[in-house]
């Protein structure tokens, strides 16, 4: 990945927190991706999420490990998808990346008590500024994070609607210190 802001990811001077994450800054802490969202990265994530490609959930898991903030976590928690999402799908590719990258490092995996309450349109088929009205109250975490440090893997970030509200539910239940760790980031400028 290109120099990024450590909050948002988004590409810019290094080590330096964009004036966006400035001026609003969001429920999470930090974000770590691994690739910029572009060709052939975008397909390859395509590739897993609709055809099922279950090799590359490996490839990108491995990949995850390798760019891991060196920080403790108490729990990984994959970005849920809401059930009839699941069902259509089959599988959650967030766990599946997860899993890796939870047995190497020894954090837990919370695979229950997180939840997306709210069947919302893709966020990939709004414009942006309607993505975050989209995800409003779309998670749910019925489990106490009284002072845990949550690390939450995604596949892609785009506006950052769906992690700022899935942040928001994990604050709500008392997380101290949110982290995304992401596959690809799209730069706000794409």
């Amino acid at each position: 990945m290109p120099p990024a802001c450590p909050v948002c990811a988004e590409p810019g001077a290094p080590d330096r927190v964009c004036g966006r994450c400035l001026r609003e800054p969001p429920a999470y802490d930090a974000t770590t991706a691994v690739y910029p969202y572009r060709f052939p990265i975008d397909r390859m994530v395509q590739a897993l999420k609709y055809q099922q490609r279950f090799a590359l959930a490996l490839h990108f898991s491995r990949a995850l490990v390798d760019v891991c903030p060196e920080r403790e976590f108490d729990l990984i928690v994959p970005m849920p998808l809401h059930p009839e999402r699941l069902r259509e799908r089959g599988f959650n590719q967030a766990v599946e990346v997860s899993r890796l990258l939870a047995r190497r490092r020894g954090i837990p995996l919370a695979l229950a008590g997180v939840e997306r309450v709210l069947a919302t349109p893709a966020q990939v088929s709004l414009p942006w500024k309607a993505r975050s009205a989209n995800m409003r109250g779309a998670f749910c975490c019925d489990m106490r994070l009284d002072g845990c440090r949550v690390l939450v893997v995604d596949d892609v970030m785009t506006t950052g609607a769906s992690l700022q509200a899935l942040a928001q539910a994990l604050r709500e239940a008392g997380a101290a210190r949110i982290e995304n760790l992401l596959i690809a980031r799209t730069p706000r400028s794409e």
